[in-house]
């Protein structure tokens, strides 16, 4: 096994099979500091994995999304899990869209809370979709880590 896939299992075994993941999501913000340069901004969001993405219910107007739409490149941390990394962020559109029918399905059964505050009978209640381009992950408190390229389906180097 590779150990661009012993990363990979290590993210499925600990992101994957149906869990709400609590994701620290960093975007850059739109507004400028007070000498003109990008800043960064993170909040917290659910979101569950499939295959190298995350999914995120979110509101289409929110600061998140207005950021996205400037500058799509964001970074991650799986909460306590000890995984970081680059994505890109997309909307993928409205929660009952048709095309996203199945995702939808997976927040209702993973998210415990998406029924009472989904809001998905708003058409600005979107799915963000964040596909990993670049990841860390840390296994055994640093005894070894993973650097993962997620475009080459490789790994960048082992620590």
């Amino acid at each position: 096994m590779s150990k661009f896939d012993e990363g990979l299992k290590l993210i499925e075994e600990r992101c994957g099979n149906g869990k709400d993941n609590l994701l620290a999501l960093a975007t850059i913000s739109i507004e400028p500091n007070n000498e003109g340069k990008p800043t960064p901004r993170v909040r917290d969001v659910d979101a569950y994995y499939e295959e190298g993405v995350f999914y995120i219910s979110t509101y289409a107007k929110s600061a998140k999304m207005r950021e996205i739409e400037q500058n799509k490149e964001v970074a991650f941390s799986v909460c306590g899990q000890w995984i970081s990394g680059k994505g890109i962020g997309e909307n993928i559109g409205w929660v009952k869209d048709e095309k996203n029918a199945e995702i939808r399905t997976k927040m209702k059964k993973y998210f415990k809370w998406f029924d009472e505050v989904g809001g998905e009978d708003s058409p600005d209640s979107i799915i963000l979709r964040v596909i990993i381009t670049q990841a860390t992950v840390i296994k055994d408190h640093g005894a070894m880590i993973y650097v993962m390229d997620f475009v080459n389906k490789k790994e960048q180097g082992v620590l």
